[in-house]
């Protein structure tokens, strides 16, 4: 099989381009450094970084944009204390968000944008608690 070298990206749908540009940036310091307007100049699009993250986010303007079940934007923070910092961060702007979670194998918060896109701050450590028999909890695969 051919090697893959890394996730280049994700593209959400959103119903308002710049409240949700505003709302990254706020949050997450999301730089855009491309923007994609249509034929009349009206911004449609943009694509940019985000601090941390290899690959990069882009937001496509898509009139009937909804939150789709099942998606989510899952971003990678340090340990607990960095789950329980962004929760401060979080409540500082008002943004409505989880209790820190003992998720399957670390720490978790969840937030939605503008759009109800589902955003999950996972801890890189894990925090070692078996979530054997725990319902809604994963397993881990035997290889």
């Amino acid at each position: 099989m051919p090697e893959l070298v890394r996730l280049r990206g994700v593209k959400l749908p959103v119903t308002d381009v710049s409240r949700s540009v505003d709302f990254y940036r706020r949050v997450f310091g999301f730089s855009p450094w491309l923007e994609f307007p249509d034929d009349a100049g009206v911004l449609r699009g943009v694509a940019g970084d985000l601090p941390g993250c290899e690959g990069g986010l882009a937001l496509r303007e898509t009139p009937d944009a909804h939150s789709q079940p099942g998606l989510e934007l899952l971003l990678g923070v340090a340990d607990k204390r960095a789950i329980e910092e962004w929760a401060l961060h979080l409540d500082a702007l008002g943004v409505a968000h989880s209790p820190v979670i003992d998720a399957t194998v670390g720490w978790l918060l969840v937030l939605h944008d503008p759009d109800g896109h589902e955003i999950h701050l996972y801890s890189e450590v894990r925090h070692g608690i078996d979530p054997s028999g725990r319902s809604g909890y994963g397993r881990l695969v035997d290889s």
